[in-house]
């Protein structure tokens, strides 16, 4: 299949780190980057690749498949408003854009023009959430009542990033939150509950993050409650994920090579593989017993294989994007919840 020529927005630890590490894992090409203090970077990386001053001039360019928008969040919302206008696919890094009305807003205009949008929501291709949606799709763990799922690590000194700077697009979330909502809708369906706690300890964006999500029913009347928490002073990071189910719970102790002091459970298991045997991604756990769980095949590159299907292919799009106006529809709620100390219904 023909690769992607991709225009990019933006080349720092999202644009270079993430989006031009995975094109060229696939395969595709990266043909124009705008960026304003990289250009040494990208031609390092990309040599045939040409080094833009601004959107308008990407959007400019001919022969573009694809534009990836990667520059701060707060700049998401026109820059992927610009690209469908301009007639271009739109790959958007997450959040789509701060706010459910900014993102209902560009998900409308890619309708009524006709245009293709698609967000990247990497973490669904992440192993261990494809693991668990082979043990739930199998019923190993029954009916579940309960999930789970921390990203917290120990960063006493944050980086001075927009990241952390900027409390109105900055945070832990919009940024680590909106991947852990998406997580645990695509696993137990929509909202209709939110509680939140949201605080500000070392940066001037919030960097202590808690969300209790009640989803919505079954026909049973049975619902499973979503515990997610994202955090940037935290020196015991919690298991990566735990869910609960009546048959036994599903454990991930360690994430992407995150300090935790629960690791010490995975290195011991990848210490006594054997050869031949499959590396384990989490536990199947019913009280004292423990028995790993084979890791599910696939990764972050399999998103751009579906971006580059769906483009040449017409192939599935990737990531429905009502699915962000759905996450920003919960972290808006979120907002208001930690702010008035009220849990918000969702119709």
């Amino acid at each position: 299949m023909e690769p992607l020529r991709i225009g990019l927005i933006g080349y720092g630890g999202a644009g270079r780190g993430i989006h031009a590490r995975l094109a060229r894992e696939t395969g595709q090409e990266v043909v124009a980057v705008v960026t304003r203090h990289r250009g040494d970077q990208v031609r390092a990386d990309w040599p045939d690749a040409r080094v833009l001053p601004d959107v308008e001039a990407l959007l400019a360019e001919a022969g573009l498949d694809l534009v990836v928008v990667a520059s701060p969040t707060g700049e998401h919302a026109a820059h992927v408003r610009a690209a469908l206008e301009a007639d271009v696919p739109v790959l958007a890094d997450k959040p789509l854009a701060t706010t459910r009305v900014q993102a209902a807003g560009l998900v409308r205009l890619a309708q009524e023009r006709g245009r293709r949008l698609t967000v990247f929501q990497n973490r669904r291709w992440d192993p261990e959430q494809l693991t668990l949606r082979g043990l739930l799709d199998a019923g190993t763990l029954g009916r579940v009542h309960r999930f789970e799922r921390r990203w917290e690590r120990y960063r006493p000194e944050p980086q001075r990033r927009w990241k952390e700077e900027d409390p109105v697009s900055g945070g832990l979330l919009l940024d680590l939150g909106t991947h852990l909502v998406d997580s645990a809708v695509q696993l137990f369906g929509p909202v209709r509950r939110v509680h939140a706690e949201l605080r500000a300890l070392t940066t001037p964006a919030p960097d202590d993050v808690f969300l209790a999500l009640e989803h919505a029913p079954d026909d049973d009347g049975h619902h499973v409650v979503s515990h997610l928490w994202a955090g940037g002073l935290v020196g015991a990071p919690g298991p990566r994920t735990r869910v609960l189910g009546e048959r036994g719970a599903y454990l991930v102790t360690s994430f992407e090579g995150e300090p935790t002091p629960f690791a010490v459970l995975d290195d011991a298991q990848e210490a006594g593989r054997r050869p031949g045997e499959p590396v384990h991604e989490g536990w199947l756990v019913r009280g004292a017993e423990r028995t790993p769980v084979p890791r599910a095949a696939g990764g972050h590159g399999d998103l751009y294989r579906a971006l580059q299907a769906w483009l040449r292919a017409d192939g599935p799009r990737p990531v429905d994007p009502a699915d962000a106006v759905a996450t920003a529809r919960v972290l808006d709620a979120a907002r208001v919840a930690a702010e008035t100390g009220v849990a918000q219904l969702l119709g």
